[in-house]
């Protein structure tokens, strides 16, 4: 009896417990402050294509206000090769991050699994990258660039854009990477699989969500980048997005309407890219943020 009384007192309190941690007050505080959160995030991101179909002298203040929307913003956009600076920055970018995701994988397999001097030393070395602005390479890479005849080059920019991204992308998997057993390896090793068969075929279906974090930081690092295209990108045939939208900016007026359909036009790509993968993204970037 003094047993079954204990347990349910052990019962009771676990219920007390839980009243207290869900208590109405708390969940309805919880979900306000969600729905600020959102708006503050969103808000911004909602007004942009709520602009971009309205005339640009509403937008200033002057001429037709009211519920006027119109398509002649995206139609004067697509008239300045708007689509060819979406397409470079397309083919830019779906390289840039095949490469960069391909080397991570194959270099934080040989850091979270093989063992040799200095690896520890190695692996300090890309962390301490990240403590220093990239901006400070762009003169020695334009230098670089300009005396192998490389400006007005997307494989520049390409380059560029592997090397700023690839050593987060290595710490992220090789984080991921630590989560998943060794006993995996052995036993695929013994089976009589090699080293690349074994990363293929048993490593790499365990490592979608880490794979797809990476990814979408690099995308979405090489996406918005402006700094380096600018430096490196002089013809407008060949610029990419953020360059394309910087040219809707005058000297003296700027055509505020084009702007912002630029500007939704530059954020689709991205938001099409993430919403889908999303679920993926939380759980490669929790995964690989602890490493055992």
């Amino acid at each position: 009896m003094t047993d079954v009384a204990i347990n349910r007192s052990t019962v009771k309190r676990r219920k007390r417990g839980l009243t207290r941690k869900h208590s109405p007050v708390k969940t309805a505080a919880a979900l306000v402050l969600a729905a600020l959160l959102i708006f503050f995030f969103a808000s911004p991101v909602v007004w942009i294509y709520w602009a971009s179909f309205k005339p640009s002298a509403s937008l200033i203040g002057t001429g037709t206000q009211g519920l006027v929307f119109t398509f002649e913003n995206y139609k004067n956009v697509w008239k300045n090769d708007f689509g060819r600076f979406m397409f470079n920055s397309l083919f830019i970018c779906g390289i840039s991050v095949i490469i960069s995701t391909s080397v991570a994988v194959c270099a934080s397999y040989v850091l979270s699994r093989y063992r040799f001097a200095y690896k520890r030393w190695l692996f300090g070395f890309l962390v301490l990258t990240q403590t220093f602005p990239w901006i400070v390479m762009m003169t020695p890479l334009f230098i670089m660039f300009a005396k192998l005849d490389l400006i007005n080059n997307h494989f520049a920019l390409m380059f560029c854009y592997v090397t700023i991204t690839l050593p987060f992308s290595i710490y992220l998997m090789v984080g991921y990477l630590e989560a998943v057993p060794r006993d995996l390896d052995e036993a695929a090793l013994m089976d009589g699989c090699s080293r690349f068969q074994t990363l293929r075929h048993i490593i790499l279906p365990l490592l979608a969500p880490g794979i797809v974090a990476t990814a979408t930081y690099s995308f979405l690092l090489m996406w918005t980048e402006f700094l380096l295209a600018i430096a490196l990108l002089t013809k407008t045939s060949l610029k990419t997005l953020p360059l394309g939208l910087a040219l809707f900016f005058g000297e003296e007026t700027v055509d505020w309407g084009a702007v912002m359909a630029a500007s939704a036009l530059t954020t689709l790509p991205a938001l099409l890219l993430f919403l889908p993968v999303q679920s993926r993204l939380v759980a490669g970037l929790s995964a690989g943020s602890v490493k055992g």
